[in-house]
């Protein structure tokens, strides 16, 4: 997984620099942080299986190279302890790109796409590329029983520092608000997908809290 990564974001920003030392070193950045300690979940499996999701939707992206500087940046910063994680990643992913020979708008395309993951709402509504994005972020919520199992589980260790009772109240609260939604998805094709077990995984989980 890690060679496969590694080679993506090379081809990736290669097409935007020529700076290999520069590209290294923000592959090296990138690998740190998404395997720093207490990265359970919101690591570079998470990345994975975005950009793997990504690959599939090629052809209904409008921005794919956005798209995919977005999945890579926009969890690099994550502390269960702060409340700005996603507006941080986004300054991170623009401080960098800067860097690269890449259009200011579609740096603030990458920005927006990266902040609307905070409370996982459409911002961006002039092609697709903002609701598939935000639908593979949470294609998790879809996954048989024993996946999502997996995931609560890393989510809980991610929030270790809290006790149980702060925890579960704050996550009951956070999975009822996707429950209340009309939809948990944006597009029809993870409506189609993932809706119907997302929801029954998330009361699922809310009973057992």
């Amino acid at each position: 997984m890690i060679n496969w990564l590694k080679q993506e974001w090379n081809a990736l920003a290669s097409i935007y620099t020529e700076d290999q030392q520069l590209i290294s070193k923000y592959w090296d950045e990138i690998q740190t942080h998404y395997t720093s300690k207490g990265r359970h979940y919101h690591n570079l499996s998470h990345i994975y299986n975005m950009l793997e999701q990504a690959e599939t939707l090629v052809d209904d992206i409008d921005d794919y190279d956005a798209f995919r500087f977005s999945i890579w940046y926009h969890d690099i910063i994550y502390k269960p302890t702060n409340k700005n994680n996603e507006v941080k990643s986004a300054e991170f992913a623009q401080n960098r790109l800067k860097q690269f020979n890449f259009d200011e708008k579609r740096i603030e395309i990458i920005t927006i796409l990266i902040k609307s993951t905070e409370k996982h709402t459409v911002i961006l509504n002039n092609n697709n590329d903002n609701a598939y994005i935000l639908d593979i972020d949470l294609s998790i919520l879809g996954t048989q029983w024993d996946v999502y199992q997996n995931y609560i589980q890393n989510i809980r260790k991610e929030y270790a520092i809290y006790p149980d009772f702060i925890y579960k109240k704050g996550r009951k609260k956070a999975m009822q608000h996707f429950l209340e939604r009309e939809s948990i998805y944006f597009t029809i094709l993870y409506q189609n997908k993932f809706e119907t077990q997302a929801r029954q995984n998330i009361e699922r989980e809310i009973s057992n809290l």
